[in-house]
């Protein structure tokens, strides 16, 4: 039996205009009343998470930032974060790029630089880090480094920005999250890595999970569980690699898979 289903946020449970499908609530109470944990499972920051799913903060298990902090009733159960002085080497070589807005994200905030706040970066920012400060140096800031996040506002953060930070890659961990941002993170941690420690720690299996995804960065964790779901509009080698497929974000896939893994009584 399923005891823990979850999902990345954009692309796959959110529709196209960032919202959470028809039909959320109601599912979400079922579940509840099954004993099935249900969890977030994103690049988004863990505030982001709590302002989407407003009500839920005692509920649901929280994967946040590309699974380098996990949170669980406003608790941390697993963190991976970077070495400063890493950090802040990536902040730097991504100066070679001028177009390209930086992000330190930080366990207690989010940090962007003053000169680029705004209102071109902000509107794109505030769908993913919802509590940011602006500062005037990031040397200046006294957080510890979870991840750093590098966007591109035409779209084409792969051709603009990966080749600037691409260098880091081995030593940390590069991933291209979508064609807009690229995330840098301690070596070796990803979404799956996230999830086999919670496996661990709440002693689930990996057949006792579900999992639904859509981009590149999802590939771990599809290989973390054994229910793993493709959305319609996922990038194919994620539809290749998971082993379940189902609509659309467009059409609220999700929520379809969920509900036909309840209704086979898989959960």
């Amino acid at each position: 039996m399923i005891k823990l289903i979850m999902t990345d946020m954009d692309g796959t449970l959110l529709d196209e205009n960032g919202n959470l499908p028809p039909g959320f609530d109601d599912v979400m109470a079922e579940l509840k009343k099954r004993d099935v944990l249900f969890a977030p499972c994103s690049g988004r920051q863990y505030f982001s998470l709590l302002k989407t799913f407003a009500g839920y903060e005692d509920d649901f298990l929280f994967l946040a930032e590309n699974g380098t902090i996990v949170k669980y009733h406003d608790e941390e159960i697993f963190s991976c974060p970077m070495r400063r002085a890493d950090a802040l080497e990536v902040l730097e070589a991504a100066r070679e790029n001028p177009e390209a807005y930086r992000v330190f994200c930080g366990k207690k905030d989010a940090y962007i630089l003053e000169e680029q706040d705004t209102d071109e970066f902000r509107d794109e920012f505030h769908k993913y880090y919802t509590h940011y400060a602006a500062v005037k140096s990031f040397q200046e800031v006294e957080d510890e480094p979870i991840k750093i996040s590098l966007f591109d506002a035409e779209g084409k953060a792969i051709e603009s920005i990966l080749p600037t930070v691409q260098r880091f890659d081995g030593p940390l961990q590069v991933v291209a999250s979508s064609d807009w941002w690229v995330d840098v993170m301690a070596f070796g941690i990803n979404k799956g890595i996230a999830i086999q420690q919670v496996q661990k720690r709440l002693g689930i299996t990996p057949m006792e999970c579900a999992a639904f995804g859509d981009y590149l960065n999802d590939t771990e964790m599809m290989s973390s569980v054994y229910y793993s779901y493709a959305v319609e509009n996922a990038h194919p080698k994620i539809k290749e690699l998971a082993r379940f497929h189902t609509k659309s974000n467009a059409e609220y896939g999700v929520l379809h898979g969920i509900r036909e893994l309840m209704d086979k009584g898989l959960c």
